[in-house]
């Protein structure tokens, strides 16, 4: 949970949070979360995202806590808790749940904002797997959820956006599940949008051949009551005066979201005061549990020669990351002949896009391609290397983790809060408080999505070690591109 607003305390992003598996840290995650957003008048948070990160090439798995729904469910009530309190009230946040039911399958890893990546499958039957979580958000109060842009192919569901889909909405989600809560669109589903000065198609999937009007029947039929990113109130206006959509129906969504406006007190007190929300926003002791819990959720993969804790100041060779932190735990060099130790911060590989959103949803190969491979091995066999990966989806590395004097995953933290560990002095497990030591152990609940991290291209083989994202973190707020 990075934050893109630096006021806001900064923590691991929710992978980490999944690598560490405490739910009593993420129940304090989302509380600190409820004050900071309360202090600045933030009702809603779109999050928490619980989609099972079950194809390792999506995009979208940095917001995700793996592939474990066991895991996952029990994180999100916690969540869930910590965000709207034991009952949704003026001191909550609502929480909105994404993406119903599970937008973790993506046909080939690709992402469903972009047409190419509209289709949605569940291979080996797994469709009541993903549900899991969702199950258990909806019995911890969660207010609101958002279907997914996904278009299932191969089901019995019919082959539209879940936004869309009566089956999806109205059958499951509010009848069999027992939801009565609001249901949010996803961003952008009724009209073309332009994006970074590129138009981008509504993602009305399944339905591209029906006009915005007809777009927005079909989703109130389904059972939604908002829809995400749009300002075309006269579209509905106009459904009800043509007698397309009855006013009830219109009816029975405005009275959930008034209901939940009254509930959260913002017709008696919407107001906020500023210094207040001066005194609350990256509050120092906030501020210390996002650092400790970044740190805490770094993940040595592998250490074979036990060169982590370091004993010493060494002489560094530093890339990617800051030689004036680095110079606090070493001597810097600028030759990796001279050095002692390299120190060489990775992302997660993927193949660039030519459209410029779509650059940012990291997808397709999960390796490293060459000439960028030779150069880290390079490196590597030149001098010991500490390799610090940062992981926003799984990587295969095998070559790097054969050769790194030791590899450590990183789930979105700042060049100092990796530094603060393999430094001179003490030993990580002295040098922090328990809360906040390096996991030298297997996790007890390991991210079961990157399983696939030190897997060699000849051996099906796994660590079991869990591992995630960088600093991109979770959105908090509304975002501008939808969610």
């Amino acid at each position: 949970m990075w934050s893109s607003t630096p006021a806001f305390s900064a923590w691991p992003e929710a992978l980490g949070l999944a690598a560490i598996g405490d739910p009593e840290l993420v129940h304090r995650f989302a509380d600190t979360v409820r004050r900071e957003y309360l202090a600045v008048g933030f009702r809603v948070a779109l999050h928490p995202q619980i989609d099972l990160a079950s194809e390792p090439r999506w995009a979208r798995q940095s917001g995700t806590f793996g592939s474990d729904a066991r895991l996952t469910a029990e994180l999100v009530r916690a969540y869930v808790r910590g965000l709207q309190g034991p009952a949704l009230g003026p001191g909550s946040v609502s929480a909105m749940v994404k993406h119903f039911p599970g937008g973790g399958p993506q046909k080939d890893g690709e992402d469903p904002h972009f047409a190419h990546g509209k289709e949605q499958v569940y291979p080996g039957g797994m469709r009541e797997h993903h549900l899991e979580p969702f199950k258990a958000a909806i019995a911890a109060g969660c207010a609101q959820m958002m279907p997914y842009y996904g278009q299932p192919v191969g089901t019995d569901w019919e082959e539209v956006g879940f936004g869309f889909n009566k089956g999806v909405v109205t059958g499951l989600l509010r009848e069999e599940l027992g939801f009565d809560g609001i249901v949010c669109t996803d961003w952008g589903l009724l009209n073309d949008a332009t994006i970074f000065r590129q138009k981008h198609p509504a993602r009305a999937w399944g339905l591209e051949h029906l006009s915005p009007a007809e777009r927005a029947a079909r989703a109130l039929e389904a059972g939604c009551d908002q829809f995400g990113g749009e300002q075309c109130p006269e579209v509905v206006v106009e459904l009800v005066r043509s007698g397309r959509v009855p006013q009830s129906r219109i009816d029975a969504s405005v009275r959930r979201l008034l209901r939940e406006k009254f509930t959260l007190g913002l017709f008696e007190d919407p107001y906020v005061d500023p210094d207040a929300a001066e005194e609350t926003v990256g509050r120092a002791d906030f501020t210390a549990l996002g650092a400790a819990a970044q740190r805490r959720s770094l993940t040595v993969l592998t250490n074979p020669r036990g060169l982590l804790p370091l004993a010493a100041r060494p002489k560094l060779y530093v890339r990617g990351v800051d030689a004036a932190v680095a110079a606090a735990y070493g001597e810097v060099v600028a030759d990796p002949a001279a050095a002692d130790l390299a120190v060489l911060r990775l992302r997660t590989p993927y193949e660039p896009r030519e459209n410029l959103f779509e650059s940012y949803f990291h997808s397709g190969s999960l390796a490293f391609p060459e000439p960028e491979l030779g150069a880290i091995l390079a490196l590597l066999d030149r001098v010991p290397t500490l390799v610090c990966i940062n992981l926003e989806r799984a990587a295969v590395v095998p070559e790097i983790a054969e050769r790194a004097a030791a590899l450590v995953a990183d789930y979105g933290a700042p060049t100092p809060r990796y530094s603060t560990w393999p430094s001179a002095g003490p030993s990580p497990r002295d040098a922090c408080p328990s809360s906040s030591r390096v996991r030298w152990r297997r996790s007890r609940h390991p991210a079961p999505m990157c399983r696939t991290t030190l897997t060699t291209r000849s051996s099906p083989t796994a660590t079991d070690w869990p591992c995630r994202p960088p600093p991109r973190g979770i959105r908090r707020g509304r975002s501008r591109w939808g969610t």
